[in-house]
């Protein structure tokens, strides 16, 4: 076994996607030491308008980057509320008033563009440790050589890297490229998702559920719920609204498709009359299609990986999503820092991407698989699954649920140190 100190080097990596999970990777792999280019298919790189969750298992990456935080505009959480449908009655109320004494980092709600925004500054800003990473703009992947780390792009330019990253979402050309095929089925429920301004709310005397700095739900028990989270400092109110798939007008329509008030409205007929007032007054209503996806049989395969969404599509439930791809970002700069001999030879990267997937992979079904059940059990929901003594509180089994405690308490360090020895490279630092 050869000297990890003397095996190690900076490599030169493609980003392929400039979302939210790829700026993670770029800014995780950036602090590692190596060079990072983010590909974006777009003239530009951004976001649209939705309310995007950060508990404390991806907080504690951002504190741990440096990242400028307040740029992002968040609201910090101080509760999870869930009412009753009809009268709005709190129903079940779990505390986070002591979450950061608890587990050292905040729970914070961020609008999309901010934390977009926010994230972009760290990954190609000249401030902070590591080389700078380079954005660049409509370049599309038509093709990648994941063993060669060679990417084809649409204008007709060619790249070649020591690691290509896929985290171009969803649809992902590199899991394609990877051999995967998505089994997947379109989930039972639709979801409208809107705003409204905070200084709206307040012109028209309508209620304000901003001070309260909580995700707060209507529903739950069933399909039928309605998510409000508080953003931009609690300029912003942003609702996520789930129904049944067989209301829905156009269930084929993504976040492009713009709706009507009347189409949002037309579900909720007997929803609490508070969220009905807020409803006919907000804006940007936009659905989102929602597919239940298995988790795929790998992530990786020579030089070439994929993370975030391209992985491990989830419901929306758990408001782990972007938490779990930032998890990925971490992982990435860890396997491939100076504690191991994984940048280096291809074969080393390759085998650096085989421990990357036995970290992430389970971690991300668990919570996969906990969304899934979230979706139509709201007390299968973290937070929620600790309140055993509430009334409507159930799970499908005690052993399988997902817990405030796993989330927070996990260890990644130790589990990359873990995974990496049992691959045959030791840690130069110790835990």
């Amino acid at each position: 076994m050869g000297s990890v100190e003397n095996a190690w080097r900076v490599l030169d990596i493609a980003i392929i996607g400039g979302g939210i999970g790829g700026l993670c990777a770029a800014i995780s792999l950036r602090r590692a030491g190596h060079k990072v280019t983010i590909y974006e298919r777009a003239d530009f790189a951004g976001e649209v308008g939705a309310s995007i969750s950060f508990a404390a298992n991806g907080t504690r990456w951002l504190e741990s980057w440096g990242v400028d935080i307040p740029k992002g505009k968040p609201v910090i959480l101080k509760k999870l509320i869930s009412h009753d449908w009809k009268t709005g009655s709190d129903v079940n109320v779990y505390d986070l008033a002591d979450y950061k004494e608890r587990w050292a980092y905040v729970y914070n709600m961020f609008h999309r563009v901010d934390m977009h925004a926010m994230l972009m500054e760290t990954a190609v800003g000249e401030s902070g440790e590591g080389i700078p990473a380079v954005l660049k703009v409509n370049h599309k992947a038509l093709e990648i050589n994941p063993e060669a780390g060679i990417i084809s792009f649409e204008n007709g330019m060619q790249a070649k890297h020591d690691l290509i990253v896929g985290a171009d979402g969803i649809g992902s050309l590199v899991r394609q490229t990877l051999g995967i095929i998505p089994d997947r089925k379109q989930s039972t429920s639709h979801c409208l998702h809107c705003i409204i301004a905070t200084e709206d709310i307040h012109k028209l005397g309508l209620h304000d559920y901003s001070p309260n700095e909580s995700i707060e739900y209507w529903g739950g028990q069933g399909i039928d719920k309605i998510v409000f989270s508080p953003c931009r400092e609690g300029q912003l109110h942003s609702f996520y609204c789930f129904f049944p798939i067989e209301k829905a007008k156009n269930p084929g329509e993504g976040w492009s498709h713009q709706v009507g008030v009347d189409e949002l409205l037309e579900p909720f007929g007997t929803l609490d009359p508070d969220l009905l007032a807020l409803f006919k007054n907000s804006t940007d209503i936009k659905p989102w299609r929602l597919f239940v996806h298995q988790p795929y049989p790998h992530w990786q395969s020579g030089v070439t990986c994929i993370m975030g969404d391209a992985a491990h599509p989830m419901m929306p439930d758990q408001s782990q999503g972007a938490c779990q791809a930032i998890e990925d970002g971490a992982a990435l700069g860890l396997v491939f820092s100076k504690d191991y001999s994984f940048a280096n030879t291809a074969e080393d990267i390759s085998k650096g991407l085989q421990v990357y997937e036995q970290v992430r992979k389970p971690r991300a079904t668990r919570v996969q698989e906990a969304s899934a059940r979230a979706r139509v059990n709201i007390t299968e929901r973290i937070g929620f699954s600790s309140n055993t003594s509430n009334p409507l509180y159930k799970v499908v089994d005690e052993n399988k649920k997902l817990t405030i405690e796993e989330m927070n308490e996990y260890d990644m360090p130790a589990d990359v140190k873990k995974k990496a020895a049992v691959a045959g490279v030791e840690s130069r630092v110790g835990l």
